[in-house]
């Protein structure tokens, strides 16, 4: 009997709560207060409930006048741009990337994002660092349209180091079928239509983070620099993805039929995704030249002395989004996305071919 008590004793002493093992629920809760404003920001009238439920409520009725509405998804990150932005302190612009790398996806099909959720994870949760980051989701999802209606803040002591985070995002939108774009509908002599990016977007941050940021103290990186038009390295790797959506669903509507595909243009670069808006009796001519550089990710070539065929499989080398239009609409699908605030390139044209992205004037670009 005396045996059992002092084990039970020792229990007791030992006993650990879960604040102990570096989770901190009331952080936790000061977290989901601080980024209430933020998402009440994003709300649509779709919107049902508030955050934290177990789910997140969103209403279908508006696909009821469609003929056959498709739900579309894509789930997406950020990357190793946190790194910078970690680095240097700067969290609150890489939830736009965020959002635009799962919006900009879903766009493609012709799709209309209507609900976002996020995922966070920490090392260490700092309800106010937490904030910043959501700010950032917040204003993403509002240039997108779409409602953040949840997601989860994941504290993983022992795991990550205290002042790491990673981001995740998925994000639901809807089509109506007989509108949906399709590489099927491209044809022989349609136009390419190029849309600015912001820069180097979330891809390929691994390779600008072993040529431009490792090695170099943060004061080097937030410092102006020529070469980058007086902006920092640090800016100008952060600058956030551009989200396309409403300038393009704009046009959709405005100009029905013109727009056959539509290609995101992420990792993998123009050659990787532009074919995938291709089918197998076309490819895409694309003219080198015909568009700028942006001042990043030249800086980021150079650094890397990449071969212009290298870069064009790695980077948007300022392309965002390339849209293959009807040849007839062109002029009238340039000027609606000029109109709605979009930089505007005709960067080629559509040929027969095998579903492969083709360059003319290689040499121009770089």
């Amino acid at each position: 009997m005396a045996e059992r008590n002092v084990a039970e004793e020792t229990v007791a002493a030992a006993s650990v709560t879960y604040a102990d093992a570096g989770v901190d629920i009331q952080e936790g809760a000061r977290a989901v207060q601080a980024i209430r404003e933020t998402v009440h920001s994003t709300y649509r009238p779709e919107v049902i409930g508030d955050i934290g439920g177990f789910g997140g409520l969103f209403s279908i009725a508006a696909a009821k006048s469609m003929a056959d509405p498709v739900l579309v998804s894509g789930t997406d990150g950020v990357g190793t741009k946190l790194k910078v932005a970690q680095l240097v302190g700067k969290n609150d612009t890489v939830g736009i990337d965020l959002v635009a790398m799962c919006a900009n996806d879903i766009l493609a099909t012709g799709a209309e994002p209507l609900f976002f959720l996020d995922y966070i994870a920490v090392g260490k949760l700092d309800s106010q660092a937490v904030a910043q980051v959501v700010s950032g989701i917040g204003e993403g999802c509002r240039q997108a349209g779409c409602a953040l209606i949840g997601g989860e803040m994941a504290e993983h002591p022992g795991v990550m180091d205290p002042a790491d985070y990673d981001l995740s995002g998925f994000c639901v939108g809807v089509v109506d079928r007989p509108a949906m774009l399709d590489p099927e509908q491209v044809q022989v002599g349609d136009a390419l239509i190029g849309l600015a990016s912001s820069g180097i977007h979330s891809n390929g941050y691994s390779l600008a983070r072993k040529v431009c940021v490792e090695g170099r103290s943060v004061e080097e990186l937030v410092a102006p620099c020529e070469a980058l038009e007086g902006l920092s390295v640090a800016e100008s790797l952060l600058a956030p993805t551009r989200i396309y959506v409403k300038p393009v669903l704009e046009v959709l509507r405005r100009c029905p039929g013109a727009v056959h595909a539509l290609a995101h243009i992420t990792g993998g670069g123009i050659t990787e995704n532009l074919n995938r808006a291709l089918n197998e009796r076309v490819d895409a001519q694309v003219q080198l030249g015909a568009w700028p550089v942006p001042a990043i990710v030249r800086y980021v070539c150079d650094a890397a002395n990449l071969s212009e065929d290298e870069a064009l499989k790695t980077f948007n080398m300022g392309l965002g989004m390339v849209l293959a239009v009807d040849p007839m609409a062109a002029d009238e699908v340039c000027a609606a996305l000029a109109e709605a605030g979009e930089t505007v390139y005709p960067v080629g044209q559509v040929v027969a071919g095998s579903g492969k992205v083709a360059y003319v004037n290689e040499g121009a670009l770089l």
